[in-house]
């Protein structure tokens, strides 16, 4: 009975579903334990987010929001140069057409007075069936008349063999000139150089050029399609034959003589010789005396005027514009460099929000140790400075070429500009083989070598970074197309006038396509 007794005792103990009073307190300790773990769990798992916002995500959307602020901020603003530069680029180019069609207007009316004014004997336009009557004293002081071409002399008759063997000999066609018209009669400058070389037996092309410009002089030829009126071997300036070639050569001209009157027939068919007479009948037509600021200028007179104004207006256009070209240049070169220290401070925010999330994380939950341990490892891969040059390696757009909109004289006069003159004209302006400012900064550099200590110092003026202003500042003192003093570059530091020459070869017509073909 006793071991009986000891058998169901325990069996009373048990409660229902099997389970004895000591099995169900075990069950809500476990439970209690289990809910106190989860609790401190999920107190942690709050207290990591909360430690995550607060000094990771917060911040850096604060950062995020101020680093595209400052960019977008910055492009503002050069967007804004560049806006103001094109606009300056369209006016430029009207001022350039209306200062080209004043002093086509202003040759082609005094062409028109001196074709007006001649004697019947001499004007281009006599019929040929009426009967000529040629005075004999005439004639002869027609044939005295000298002419000096290169180092000989010529009379009459002899210059009449000259053009006429030129004009059948030496191609001749049409030429197309944008915004001007197009001209007929013209002959490219090497077709005449080739010519000159080839039956006056010139021995050199400086020589051919001298014979060129006497016949621009004596009023053979003139040059049209471009500014000036110099004559140049070139396959790219074209030369128009004058009527008065036509008339001494007995060629009969392609090309149909200019009325003597401003009026124009109002059929579309009946077209013009020239392209501009419209214009000038038109701009006749409008003229009122009593409006007239200057009563007493003849028509001649007030072309000229109009045509020195447009000049003027073009001029301080030009000006206005390398003025916004310079200071565009000099925005977008601290726009860049900005963007260089943005890009350098993203991937140090970035280095240092994986620091401090890894740091969050680890400091609360020591069972990711090892994963923090790996994180910090990783973020020491982030090199800021590396992976900056790797972005600018790969993918820089190309180097710093700037192009110049340079003042176009219509009588081929560089004057009063320097930087942006094809070589060749500056060269010939300044009545030198180089240019006047090459050999006045590399002289001044040959002075002040001396100076410097060693080879590699004189070396490293050419490497120095140099600020663009500062170069701008000095090519703006010595930009008017005259000679300069040495007084005016010792303002300046060495490493400046090297690069002043620098960008004076850069700002060259076609520097660029130049130094990429190298």
């Amino acid at each position: 009975m006793a071991n009986a007794s000891d058998d169901i005792a325990p069996a009373a103990d048990k409660v229902g579903g099997g389970f004895s009073r000591d099995d169900g307190a075990s069950v809500r300790k476990a439970y209690d334990g289990v809910r106190t773990e989860m609790e401190d769990a999920s107190r942690n798992h709050r207290k990591i987010a909360q430690s995550i916002r607060d000094l990771v995500v917060n911040p850096f959307a604060r950062w995020c929001d101020a680093h595209e602020s400052r960019i977008q901020d910055s492009q503002d603003e050069l967007q804004a140069r560049i806006k103001a530069h094109d606009r300056q680029v369209e006016v430029v180019k009207k001022l350039r057409s209306a200062y080209f069609n004043k002093c086509r207007l202003a040759e082609d009316i005094e062409e028109e007075n001196k074709l007006a004014f001649q004697d019947p004997e001499t004007s281009p336009k006599v019929n040929k069936n009426i009967p000529e009557i040629k005075v004999s004293p005439q004639k002869e002081e027609q044939e005295d008349e000298v002419y000096e071409i290169g180092d000989e002399t010529y009379d009459a008759e002899q210059v009449k063999k000259i053009l006429s063997h030129m004009m059948n000999t030496i191609k001749m066609g049409e030429t197309k000139v944008p915004i001007l018209g197009t001209y007929s009669n013209t002959s490219c400058g090497s077709d005449i150089v080739e010519y000159l070389q080839r039956h006056m037996g010139t021995t050199s092309v400086s020589y051919s050029e001298r014979i060129g410009q006497d016949l621009v002089a004596n009023g053979f030829l003139r040059l049209i399609g471009n500014v000036g009126n110099n004559f140049a071997n070139s396959s790219k300036l074209f030369y128009q034959w004058r009527p008065k070639a036509f008339q001494i050569s007995g060629i009969p001209d392609k090309k149909a003589s200019i009325s003597r009157t401003f009026s124009m027939p109002t059929s579309p068919e009946s077209g013009s010789d020239s392209p501009v007479v419209g214009a000038v009948s038109e701009y006749l037509s409008g003229w009122n005396v009593l409006n007239n600021q200057h009563p007493n200028e003849t028509p001649p007179e007030r072309m000229r005027r109009e045509a020195r104004e447009t000049d003027e207006k073009y001029k301080a256009g030009v000006k206005k514009l390398d003025e916004l070209r310079c200071d565009l240049e000099e925005a977008m070169f601290i726009h860049l460099k900005f963007l260089e220290r943005c890009e350098l401070d993203r991937l140090k925010a970035i280095k240092t929000v994986v620091l401090d999330f890894s740091g969050t994380i680890g400091n609360v939950i020591p069972s990711l140790q090892s994963t923090v341990d790996h994180m910090i490892l990783y973020q020491e891969t982030i090199q800021p400075g590396g992976d900056l040059r790797y972005l600018l390696e790969n993918y820089r757009t190309g180097r710093f070429a700037p192009k110049v909109v340079t003042y176009e004289n219509y009588y081929n006069k560089v004057d009063e500009q320097t930087f942006g003159v094809d070589l060749e004209a500056r060269a010939r302006a300044d009545k030198k083989r180089v240019p006047i400012i090459v050999t006045t900064l590399l002289t001044y550099l040959d002075h002040h070598y001396p100076d410097l200590e060693g080879d590699e110092a004189r070396r490293g003026i050419w490497l120095a970074e140099v600020q663009l202003p500062q170069v701008h500042k000095l090519r703006a003192k010595v930009n008017n197309g005259k000679p300069f003093t040495p007084e005016i570059l010792a303002e300046f530091d060495i490493p400046t006038i090297a690069h002043l020459l620098k960008l004076y070869l850069l700002e060259l017509p076609g520097a660029f396509e130049q130094l990429w073909s190298i």
